[in-house]
């Protein structure tokens, strides 16, 4: 199937939307993985898409869960190129998903997790107004941290297309943030170096570049992108600028390692409660 429904078919698109939406809920709060959601909105329909991701973040707000930031995903080619995409999507940071570096992660409490190296930015001014060049945006950084992003899929097997990632909050599952702050005057996202160890994986290497060419670019896109969705960026939101090098499994007892020059470490590990 290419494309699920006619979009001409409003009627249609809202039940598409609405249950796609209640599958990836339901999967969240049963903490069971789910079929993909593409048999219902199709592959690449950006908009549905995000229509799904927003009714379904819609669920966590009325359970009380408080906005605190943004990510963004499919930043690289190669991921680009394995969703049949050309474009980054976006997905919600909420105040449940940051993890403490200082205690091990209860893997239990997620579904198939993954872990990314990032560059990770708060911001101390709104990027709602004005044409959000680079310089706005760089202006608009209060400083970067290294950040651990720990992404979690609501679809079974992590069997994703663009729009699966999309409506399921770009596969959003937590982050963990380094205690090293760096403003932009004496760090240069796009220049550092990033290296990722995890217990008996090749180690994960790159450099900010990686995402979408600077990190900040990365930020630019999504600032553009989230005022377009009509919820832009705020002052004191963390984002998660996007990964700077391949993804890498979680399992019980794995400890995770990630550097940046100039950014410093941040480390976790991940642990299974006995039932």
């Amino acid at each position: 199937m290419t494309e699920a429904l006619d979009l001409a078919d409003n009627a249609a698109a809202d039940h598409a939307v609405q249950a796609a939406a209640e599958r990836l809920h339901t999967a969240l709060v049963d903490n069971q993985p789910c079929a993909p959601i593409r048999d219902l909105i199709g592959e690449r329909d950006i908009n549905l898409a995000y229509a799904v991701q927003q009714q379904l973040n819609a669920h966590r707000l009325a359970a009380g869960a408080t906005v605190v930031g943004r990510k963004i995903g499919a930043t690289s080619a190669a991921v680009q190129q394995q969703l049949g995409v050309d474009t980054p999507d976006l997905g919600v940071l909420f105040d449940d998903m940051e993890y403490d570096a200082s205690a091990p992660i209860d893997i239990s409490g997620l579904l198939q997790p993954k872990v990314e190296g990032e560059i990770a930015f708060v911001l101390k001014a709104d990027l709602a107004e004005g044409d959000l060049d680079l310089d706005q945006i760089a202006a608009a950084v209060d400083y970067a941290v290294a950040a651990i992003e720990v992404c979690d899929s609501r679809i079974e097997a992590w069997d994703i297309s663009f729009a699966d990632t999309v409506a399921d909050n770009a596969s959003a599952g937590g982050y963990v943030l380094g205690a090293e702050r760096r403003t932009l005057d004496d760090f240069s996202p796009k220049d550092a170096a990033m290296t990722m160890t995890v217990t008996g994986q090749d180690d994960s290497v790159g450099t900010g570049a990686a995402s979408l060419g600077d990190p900040l670019i990365a930020l630019q896109w999504l600032a553009r992108q989230a005022r377009d969705l009509g919820d832009p960026l705020r002052a004191g939101q963390v984002v998660l600028s996007g990964a700077l090098g391949p993804m890498r499994p979680a399992a019980p007892g794995a400890d995770v390692e990630l550097t940046i020059d100039g950014l410093g470490s941040v480390a976790i590990s991940f642990s299974q409660k006995e039932s």
